[in-house]
């Protein structure tokens, strides 16, 4: 959906605006059925594709978890107690997040797994509602973010030393032209 004076007008699958939204990251994720802004992508660490889900640190008040608890006894989480997470506004199931788990899911206990499939994104910058199911929320490795960050702060200190000299040898400059005066 395109956002066009203040009315969303269509939803669009372009790949030019997905890769935008993989690249930008700034999102709000939505219900797919009554659009209610379930999270956003401030709160998105990662993505489980073996359950298709995005994996969210925090949701937003739309979001009910069920008081019961499940058991999953067959697939990927087998062994895991879960409770549901549904949209407040409409009552679908949109994720669930993991109470108890066996080793291999340790890492995805207590965090809110929406499904990708239940979801739309807002892409912020763009004015664009893409589906979830077509991005990857995937997180670089840490390593590759401090490299990343420490090559950007290198070439901001080599701009500030030059800038530096320039502002040293226009002081330079001024004095003597100032003495010869």
């Amino acid at each position: 959906m395109e956002f066009d004076e203040s009315v969303i007008v269509k939803r669009s699958d372009d790949p030019k605006l997905l890769a935008e939204a993989e690249l930008e990251h700034l999102m709000s994720l939505h219900c797919a059925k009554c659009n209610t802004i379930l999270a956003d992508s401030l709160g998105v660490c990662g993505e489980v594709k073996c359950i298709d889900s995005i994996m969210c640190t925090r949701v937003s008040d739309d979001v009910a978890v069920s008081d019961s608890l499940e058991l999953v006894r067959k697939g990927e989480m087998a062994n895991c107690v879960c409770s549901f997470l549904k949209c407040r506004s409409c009552n679908v199931v949109v994720g669930k997040v993991i109470h108890a788990a066996p080793p291999h899911l340790a890492v995805i206990r207590s965090i809110f797994l929406l499904y990708k499939g239940k979801l739309s994104c807002y892409i912020l910058g763009g004015s664009s509602v893409v589906k979830a199911s077509s991005l990857s929320f995937d997180m670089k490795p840490l390593s590759e973010t401090i490299s990343e960050a420490r090559q950007e702060l290198e070439e901001q200190l080599g701009l500030m030393t030059l800038t530096f000299g320039r502002l040293a040898d226009m002081s330079m400059n001024s004095q003597s032209t100032t003495q010869s005066s």
